[in-house]
């Protein structure tokens, strides 16, 4: 009996706790951090603060940890990351692809689709990367920096060291677009409107945070349209889960013999049901700003879990190749990425 009652206490969900108590006080001090107004006007949002919080605890403190902590860290870099994906729609609606207008759709699209090739040619043909890698960095410089390389983890099934070396790009140079963009409007303000500049940045910096510091720099109006092309964007997210994951089971060895088994990721549809829900506004504002901070509780909870279980080592190992790579995808997106603009802006005008 004794050994019976011993065997049921190994496995109850407190076992969970001591990981997620964990990763829920890494978010606490990201958070915290955050809302410092030196640190917030860097761009540093709380979920690229959370994974270096949490990687520095992981390559010091965490070994000695791991074994209580493992099971609830686990959960939070897997299910909290799927929920906190699908609660992200809440950040959206539909209309807000009405205010940006015909361009602004083609002028995302555009620079997604090309960004991401990019990637993919860089990555394995150029610098020789593995497939999973060169996709990790194409969705985060394409997409939305960190939350877009989180939400492409289920679907290519990556190892964490990996992940954090896709964040790891996306942090450093959407970061130092936030001092050259406004460095670079003087000299460019004849070519762009403010809100037609806002779309570039919008279309084309990595993190929401992100567009926001560079917009905030210019004018008003050019941190609205640039907040409201990112979201675009970021809608862009769910259709580019669901073909990446059709790509991906047409390349598996099996995809033969099982292509009526595609494995969708759900929590993308989930996303979309979200934002399709939220385009009706029938949950009162602060009901929507509530499900927002959780939203940014659970997504700041995976990356700390993330950067707990990443350890320098593996950072290492991945050379200067990755780093390389994103920086090209950087200059990209400035160059590419403006020309892309200037040329949706005057065929549409």
């Amino acid at each position: 009996m004794t050994e019976i009652t011993l065997q049921t206490h190994r496995h109850p969900a407190w076992r969970f706790i001591p990981g997620l108590l964990l990763s829920g006080f890494i978010t606490g001090l990201a958070l915290w951090l955050g809302a410092i107004p030196s640190v917030a006007g860097m761009g540093l949002s709380a979920l690229t603060l959370a994974i270096l919080i949490g990687m520095v605890i992981g390559n010091t403190l965490y070994p000695a940890l791991h074994a209580q902590c493992d099971k609830g860290v686990l959960f939070a870099k897997q299910h909290l990351l799927r929920l906190g994906i699908i609660l992200y729609g809440f950040r959206l609606t539909f209309s807000q692809i009405a205010d940006v207008g015909v361009s602004g759709i083609a002028i995302d699209t555009l620079t997604l689709s090309s960004t991401f090739l990019l990637a993919c040619v860089l990555g394995q043909k150029v610098f020789g990367l593995d497939k999973k890698t060169s996709w990790l960095i194409g969705a985060g410089s394409s997409i939305c920096g960190a939350a877009a390389v989180l939400a492409t983890e289920p679907v290519v099934k990556a190892e964490a060291s990996k992940v954090t070396v896709a964040v790891a790009t996306v942090v450093i140079f959407g970061t130092l677009a936030i001092f050259i963009y406004p460095a670079l409007y003087p000299l460019l303000g004849q070519w762009f409107t403010p809100e037609n500049y806002g779309i570039w940045i919008g279309s084309t910096v990595h993190e929401v945070a992100q567009v926001v510091a560079a917009g905030h720099a210019i004018t008003p109006d050019a941190e609205n349209a640039a907040v409201i092309a990112k979201m675009l964007r970021v809608m862009m997210l769910a259709p580019f889960l669901l073909l990446l994951a059709a790509r991906i089971k047409q390349l598996s060895p099996q995809a033969g013999a099982e292509k009526s088994k595609l494995t969708i990721p759900w929590f993308a549809l989930g996303f979309i049901a979200v934002a399709v829900f939220n385009s009706f506004h029938l949950l009162p504002p602060s009901a929507v700003k509530a499900l927002n901070t959780l939203d940014t509780l659970l997504l700041a909870m995976a990356m700390a879990a993330l950067g707990l279980t990443t350890h320098i080592s593996a950072l290492k190992n991945a050379g200067a190749k990755p780093l390389v790579m994103g920086l090209l995808l950087f200059i990209w997106l400035i160059v590419g990425g403006g020309a892309i603009n200037l040329a949706v802006h005057h065929l549409m005008a």
